[in-house]
């Protein structure tokens, strides 16, 4: 069954930066980050840069990996092999070794070294240099991963500090009032939108009222005229206006026959 690369997490790290050459990286930066990872179970890449003008890489597949075992001589299994070259990637002791061309600013050469401790094997990767399209991509990846891990490192050092703050009787309890006060603060959220939908109505409805036309209730006719309704005289008939002047006077019967 061939070698494959187990899953790691990915490495960051700032070499040592070591000039060779005539001009001794005069005007060269000094300053550079490095980046390894497993872009596939079959291979092992390293990039490292300046992220300005000088960005190297290195890629390496599992045989390629399994050569350089047979080479430095690391006694053992392919995953012991694998987990020594993580451990020295980790190390204080990685440095980057860049050697200048003679009357040039540019680089001749550039090698990642890394060792695990003094008196350990030392593990070397040659570095091939990218221009262009090809630097600009590898510094974003770069840069999105070294972000990524950030966020992780951010996310386990939030929760560390909460597991020390609150321990777990105390996290329900917290927990069990944050949500009642939540449910709480939901349910007045949702009274006060009914209210104002209620109150929304109602001014579309008084609005509706005003402006309807040849429309008003008998109330507003009796607000806007306060004078007293006039009283119409009604004619009495002559009998009764002579009752109520006098009696009338007949002759009776006596009389007549006088």
């Amino acid at each position: 069954m061939p070698a494959v690369l187990e899953e790691f997490e990915p490495i960051f790290g700032q070499p040592k930066v070591e000039w060779t050459g005539s001009n001794s990286g005069l005007g060269q930066s000094s300053e550079f980050v490095f980046y390894l990872h497993s872009p596939d179970p079959s291979h092992l890449r390293i990039c490292v840069t300046d992220f300005r003008d000088a960005t190297w890489e290195s890629v390496r597949s599992v045989s390629q990996l399994d050569d350089m075992r047979d080479s430095v001589g690391i006694g053992g299994s392919w995953s012991d092999f694998i987990h020594y070259i993580l451990a020295s990637v980790k190390s204080e002791d990685v440095k980057l070794l860049l050697e200048a061309l003679p009357d040039s600013n540019d680089t001749k050469s550039a090698k990642l070294v890394a060792q695990k401790s003094k008196g350990m094997p030392r593990i070397s990767f040659s570095l091939t240099k990218l221009t262009a399209s090809a630097a600009s991509d590898a510094m974003a990846n770069l840069s999105l991963e070294l972000f990524k891990a950030f966020k992780g490192l951010q996310h386990l050092f939030i929760q560390d500090r909460w597991t020390s703050a609150y321990p777990s009787g105390s996290r329900c309890v917290f927990k069990s009032a944050y949500a009642e006060k939540n449910e709480t603060i939901q349910s007045q959220l949702e009274l006060n939108s009914k209210r104002q939908k209620l109150q929304k109505t109602m001014n579309s409805l008084d609005k509706a009222d005003v402006s309807a036309p040849g429309q008003s209730s008998p109330d507003k006719h009796a607000a806007q005229d306060p004078s007293p309704a006039k009283v119409t005289k009604r004619a009495v008939p002559a009998r009764r206006r002579a009752k109520g002047r006098g009696v009338v006077l007949q002759d009776s019967e006596n009389e007549k026959d006088g």
